[in-house]
């Protein structure tokens, strides 16, 4: 006879996948991201003026290499920062 059940938890497997982020660009249906729209893009670079992964931001791979693209244009012209001060 098995014992006692814990309460809490809800389904009944070991490990719960989470949930698959959408790319923030396609569901806007954006197809040119913008280099100088430094708001957009600082989002997706950290403190530390590193790029987000794509796995972290959830974008597709096309969109990332479009952000990435961008975020490079921005920091050429002295919009984004290369590294943190």
């Amino acid at each position: 006879m098995p014992g006692p059940r814990k309460s809490g938890g809800g389904g009944g497997g070991k490990f719960r996948r989470p949930r698959r982020k959408v790319c923030a660009f396609c569901v806007d249906k954006v197809d040119f991201i913008d280099y100088k729209n430094v708001a957009k893009l600082r989002r997706y670079v950290t403190d530390r003026g590193k790029i987000y992964p794509r796995r972290s931001t959830g974008n597709c791979a096309a969109h990332q290499r479009t952000m990435t693209r961008a975020i490079k244009r921005a920091r050429e012209i002295a919009l984004l920062p290369f590294t943190a001060e």
